[in-house]
Formats: C-alpha cells, sequence, structure tokens
C-alpha cells in the first residue's frame, strides 16, 4: 500500500490507518536500516519544535536516509508566506519560490505552520497550509497545520492500543489552563482520533471553549463510522465519570478567537480547570493520563499526575518516532 501525502487522518480509510499502525509496529520490532537509503526527507518549520522535530529526523536517520531542517529567520531568510503582499519588509524570501526550491533537493517535504490565530473561518479551512501544499510537487508531511495534527493523532492511537483501552472505553479531551490563547489543532486531531478509534468521546470545557462546529461534526463523522458517540459539556466531574483516558490540552477561546485580551479576562477564574489527582476521583480507577507535550506543569497538569503511574505522555512522545517511521517507510519506501 502506497502513500502520496500524510496532511490528515481523515484523508485514509480507517483501514489504511490501522495497515500504518501495523507497519509501525514491525518496524519498531524489526528495524529495516536500509529501507529509505539515498532519500532525503527536507523539514520546514515556520514554528517551534522539539518531538516533531527530532523524531522525524531520528526516524530518517534510523531507516537509513537523510534529512534538512529549515527554520525561516534563523540561519535562512524570512519566509513571507502572504499571497499578493508588497515585500518590504523583514522577509526576504516568498515561500512562492522557497518551497518549490526546497521541494526540489528531497524526495518529501514536511511543513509546520500554526493557526494565525486571528480569523477563526480561514484557519478552520486551512487557508494557509493548502497555499503551501499547492505549492509542493513532493510527497508533502503535515507537520502542524492550523487545525490539525496528524502525527501526533496516529502516535496517541497508537499509544492507546499499546494500553489495550478498547473501543466504545470513555475518552475524555479535557481543557486545561494556559498561560495564553493556545491553537485548536492537536484537540481537534485527538477528538476525530478517538471518534474514529470508536470511543465514547467527551470534550469536557468551559463555557466560551467550545469547539467549533466544524472540528465536532468532523468527529461525529467520524464516530459514525466506528460506531463511536461524541458529546460535549461544561460539567467536568460527570465528563470524568468512569473514563478509561484523560487527555488534557490547552486550547483559545473560541467565544474570542483572536481577541487575546478578552481571552485572558476569561480564562483568568479557570485555574480549577488544572488536571490534579482530585480531578479523577469519579474516573475510573486505572484511567490514564494523556497530553501531547509540552505541557505546563502546575498550570494545565498537577506534578501529581504527571510524575504517577496514570500519565503515559512519554510513551506517546515515542511514539511519535515508531509512527512516523511507518508514514516515512509508506511515503518513501
Amino acid at each position: 500500500m502506497s502513500l502520496s501525502r500524510f496532511l490528515d487522518l481523515a484523508d485514509l480509510p480507517r483501514d489504511e490507518i490501522l495497515d500504518l499502525l501495523v507497519l509501525a509496529e514491525r518496524l519498531q520490532l524489526h528495524p529495516e536500516p536500509a529501507a529509505l537509503a539515498g532519500k532525503i526527507l527536507g523539514l520546514v518549520f515556520l514554528n517551534p519544535s522539539l518531538r516533531t522535530l527530532a523524531s522525524f529526523q531520528a526516524g530518517m536517520a534510523r531507516l537509513g536516509g537523510n534529512s534538512f531542517v529549515i527554520t525561516p529567520g534563523q540561519g535562512t531568510w524570512a519566509l513571507e508566506t502572504r499571497l499578493g503582499v508588497r515585500m518590504d519588509g523583514g522577509a526576504a524570501e516568498h515561500i512562492r519560490e522557497g518551497l518549490p526550491v526546497l521541494a526540489s533537493y528531497c524526495d518529501a517535504l514536511g511543513i509546520r505552520a500554526f493557526a494565525d490565530g486571528k480569523d477563526l473561518a480561514a484557519d478552520l479551512d486551512e487557508a494557509n497550509f493548502k497555499a503551501m501544499a499547492a505549492l509542493v510537487d513532493k510527497p508533502l508531511i503535515n507537520l502542524e497545520s492550523a487545525v490539525n495534527h496528524p502525527c501526533q493523532a496516529l502516535a496517541d492511537w497508537k499509544t492507546l492500543d499499546d494500553l489495550a483501552v478498547a473501543p466504545r472505553s470513555r475518552f475524555v479531551l479535557s481543557w486545561v489552563p494556559h498561560p495564553r490563547a493556545l491553537p485548536l489543532a492537536v484537540p481537534a486531531a485527538a477528538l476525530h482520533m478517538a471518534a474514529l478509534r470508536g470511543h465514547e468521546v467527551v470534550v469536557a470545557r468551559p463555557e466560551g471553549y467550545a469547539l467549533p462546529s466544524a472540528i465536532m461534526d468532523k468527529a461525529r463523522a467520524a464516530a459514525r463510522i466506528s460506531g463511536g458517540s461524541v458529546t460535549e459539556t461544561d460539567d467536568r466531574a460527570a465528563a470524568f465519570a468512569g473514563a478509561q483516558v484523560v487527555y488534557a490540552k490547552e486550547w483559545g477561546s473560541t467565544s474570542y478567537y483572536g481577541d487575546a485580551d478578552a481571552d485572558a479576562r476569561l480564562r483568568a477564574d479557570l485555574g480549577h480547570w488544572q488536571v490534579n489527582e482530585r480531578a479523577f476521583a469519579p474516573a475510573a480507577s486505572d484511567c490514564r493520563l494523556m497530553h501531547c507535550l509540552p505541557v505546563r506543569r502546575n498550570v494545565a497538569v498537577a506534578d501529581e499526575v504527571l510524575d504517577g503511574p496514570r500519565s503515559v505522555v512519554l510513551r506517546e512522545a515515542h511514539n511519535r518516532l515508531v509512527v512516523q517511521m511507518a508514514v516515512l517507510h509508506r511515503l518513501l519506501a
């Protein structure tokens, strides 16, 4: 089975996702150190990274290939991403030239470009990422876009497999505090992943932080395929009742999208949404804590949980390497 682009789990039939996970397990147990010999992966990071950057470089090396990393403005020309602008500012090069040139140097290209966080409709439409994707004629990987992070979602699916968390188990996506508004990419991807895996998914969030209907509708469509369900509530205790998995994640207010001051006022009184051990009282006794990382300790999640037996955040992070090797293998082997 071949793969030409890896941009969204929703682009793949469910059977193909399962096939990728089988391949990931096989490569973990039986490495193929020459599978991508002579292949080059280009990585363009318009936003910061730790796990995504390191895991793709490590994965490419473990499969016998090479990679290069471009962080525009840090050792390279700054890249202008807007279309139709007069380039009389700090950016010396436009993506319309920069990305095709980089793609010509490699066999596959990965791009990370976060949401602008100003126009919700434009971010939901992935307008910026689509414009960049249209410039690339090589296999392309979404390293995180405005409202998607398929690599994280695939790693999370494998983590649930590793833990033998059964379909129909209650999976809670819980909003947690952060000093500032964060993008919707990971919550959207995690929600869709859990719904497609067949879980009873509950989104627990305060008023003002409801996920956009487009994201919820996409997850509900996935749930119909798998036999799962998707609901939402502002009652965290009710959401946690009987939960097998709590996926803690920060995101910005959708009621005040793009308004940092209004968002800050709204979240100022929401510190009690931090996930600590008391929050798990109504959950299953063996309920696990997931988070994509990085996590603000004792703001989003308490030390006692992150350092305790519930936490599987390091397993999730390791699985980024495992599943991405499968993606690279499918794209390039």
